[in-house]
């Protein structure tokens, strides 16, 4: 069943998070180079909080419109355009005579780049909700996490021979051959009921009729309900989603910031050390390589042992690492290159752990908390809920960076990180099916 999900969502999943894992760590570089401030450099990753707040829902009733596989290759032609369309205005600026021209295309492009991303988010996160069967999601899941982590490999490592041949801006054409690459892949193979081996079900609009009738029947055959009685359990179930999404996310959001901190952390961090790019690129991809080895061990102990076993650890060992990262980057980190180097290294390899074990972890809580029945909705909601931390993440650093060392972000984003391990101990065995509440 999984094998079957490899060249719709799997593959496609590789090629897009490697184009994006080239161009995240380059970002900060490219608006210092362009005149940026450090607090600015910092706060435009705030670009995809704004989109991870704002987008989910909009996104999720224009894909209950158009379908999945429409609304995917739709956002994959507008990013592979505008990565090509930055390539070419950024990469003007970086040869000496940075404007505000420069510093908009930048800008422009992490919009779009945002924008998209809830597309491909929510679109294979709702696919793989409708294909998996209970028994396999966490698997499932975490093998989508874990072709995330692949990409995040690849990316990098490639970003740094691209930018050793040209400049830092060229990364953006590799994120548009990635991204092109990986919405023909969407546009040839997937086809719902593939995994599941049913029969394609027919396109958006009919799907909406079939509901329809659906309807029609049991309204039809349904005793009549009490005044309002109908509309109040509706809106009980409703709250009732909405207060276990609340529940988890509060507990998941710093585990998200603190994802969404490395690489505005590491590469400001490394630049503050005189670390280049193509170094703090190597970094980025010898921790992404150690969180692949996680992901297999991961879906299974979700599956098998429930979600706490993996949420719970992943964002103690996370929350760790980042304290480590800021002890060690003012201090042995300024005594030399090779000092810098382990400096960033080492506690990057201890987030890694911590991450690659909660691959998928985010997506699967999300299926979890969410009704069968109109789950793209749902999703997007809590996909809604989870942006709050990606839109807080980078204010957090910002604001830190106006009064502080780049290193006291990464302390808070630390010590975030292990009061949500608490959390995540408290309420996962109480909200999640499975063996959490054993």
């Amino acid at each position: 069943m999984l094998r079957a999900l490899v060249p719709s969502i799997y593959a496609p999943t590789v090629l897009e998070a490697a184009g994006e894992a080239a161009l995240l760590p380059v970002i900060p570089l490219l608006a210092r180079h362009l005149g940026f401030s450090v607090p600015a450099a910092a706060a435009l990753a705030m670009i995809a909080g704004i989109g991870a707040v704002l987008g989910p829902i909009p996104t999720g009733r224009v894909m209950m419109r158009v379908g999945a596989r429409r609304a995917i290759i739709a956002s994959g032609i507008a990013l592979a355009v505008s990565n090509v369309v930055a390539l070419i205005v950024v990469g003007d600026g970086l040869q000496g005579h940075a404007g505000p021209g420069h510093r908009l295309a930048l800008v422009l492009a992490l919009v779009v780049m945002a924008a998209t991303g809830q597309v491909w988010q929510l679109g294979r996160q709702s696919f793989l909700g409708t294909e998996l069967p209970p028994e396999l999601r966490a698997r499932g899941m975490t093998t989508f996490g874990g072709m995330l982590r692949i990409g995040q490999v690849i990316g990098p490592l490639l970003g740094a021979v691209v930018v050793s041949l040209g400049h830092d801006a060229w990364v953006f054409g590799l994120f548009a051959v990635m991204t092109t690459t990986a919405t023909v892949m969407v546009a040839v193979f997937m086809v719902p009921g593939e995994a599941s081996g049913a029969a394609p079900p027919e396109p958006a609009a009919a799907e909406r009729a079939l509901d329809e009738e659906v309807e029609k029947v049991a309204e039809a055959t349904a005793p009549v309900p009490a005044p309002d009685s109908t509309a109040q359990a509706g809106s009980r179930d409703t709250r009732g989603v909405l207060a276990r999404m609340v529940r988890v996310g509060l507990g998941v959001t710093p585990l998200v910031m603190g994802r969404i901190n490395r690489p505005l952390i590491v590469p400001l961090l490394g630049d503050a050390l005189a670390l280049d790019a193509s170094t703090i690129s190597v970094i980025f991809g010898v921790a992404a390589a150690i969180e692949i080895f996680m992901f297999i061990p991961a879906g299974s102990i979700m599956d098998r042992r429930g979600r706490a076993a993996v949420a719970v650890p992943c964002s103690l060992i996370m929350g760790l690492g980042y304290v480590l990262l800021s002890v060690l980057a003012p201090t042995i980190g300024t005594r030399s290159a090779g000092w810098a180097l382990v400096a960033l290294l080492v506690p990057c390899l201890l987030i890694a752990v911590g991450n690659g074990l909660g691959s998928g972890i985010v997506m699967t809580l999300g299926i979890d908390v969410s009704p069968e029945r109109g789950r793209t909705r749902y999703l997007s909601w809590w996909n809604t809920v989870i942006g709050v931390g990606r839109l807080t993440a980078p204010l957090l650093v910002a604001g830190i960076a106006l009064v502080a060392p780049v290193a006291a972000a990464g302390v808070v984003s630390g010590v975030l990180c292990l009061a949500g391990s608490g959390w995540l101990a408290r309420v996962l065995p109480e909200v999640v099916p499975g063996r959490d509440r054993a």
